[in-house]
Order: structure tokens, then C-alpha cells, then sequence
């Protein structure tokens, strides 16, 4: 089941710092990588969400799991496809 529920988001390594808390919608990077994401679904119990990277095609349904502690930052997601 995937839940929309607002996530606290505290990492115990202190390697993740999250200024707000994570939701489904949230644009945000994520480790290795310097693509922006949007969180499309949150698994609370599990620690882990599902991403697609953002902006998306319209004929584009990739979207994979992925551990929450692999996020290391939420942004803005900008509509400016250009960017």
C-alpha cells in the first residue's frame, strides 16, 4: 500500500538532512546521481519510496523503489521544462 502521509525523514548517520519532511509529490535528489526526482509513492514500515525522474515524458512510466536514506536533498519541482 502506498501512502501519501507526511514522513519524518531522520537519518541516525547524520548523512541525510532534509529541511522539510518527505511526501509524495516531493521533488528530490538522490545519492550518485545529479537528476532531479519526484517522489511518487512512500512505504513508511519499509523505509523505502518510489521515484521517476522528473521532469517526466507523458509516454514514460519508468519508476523504481528506492531507500529512503538515498535522498539527499527535497527541492523545488520547477514547471520550467527547460531547466
Amino acid at each position: 500500500m502506498i501512502h501519501s502521509k507526511i514522513l519524518d525523514n531522520k537519518n541516525e548517520n547524520n548523512n541525510l538532512i532534509l529541511s522539510e519532511k518527505l511526501y509524495k509529490g516531493a521533488c528530490v535528489k538522490i545519492k550518485n546521481s545529479n537528476k532531479t526526482f519526484q517522489v511518487v509513492g512512500i512505504n513508511i514500515s519499509k523505509k523505502i519510496c518510489w521515484v521517476r525522474e522528473w521532469p517526466f515524458a507523458c509516454n514514460s512510466k519508468k519508476t523504481f523503489a528506492l531507500e529512503i536514506s538515498q535522498i539527499t536533498l527535497q527541492i523545488f519541482c520547477s514547471n520550467n521544462f527547460s531547466e
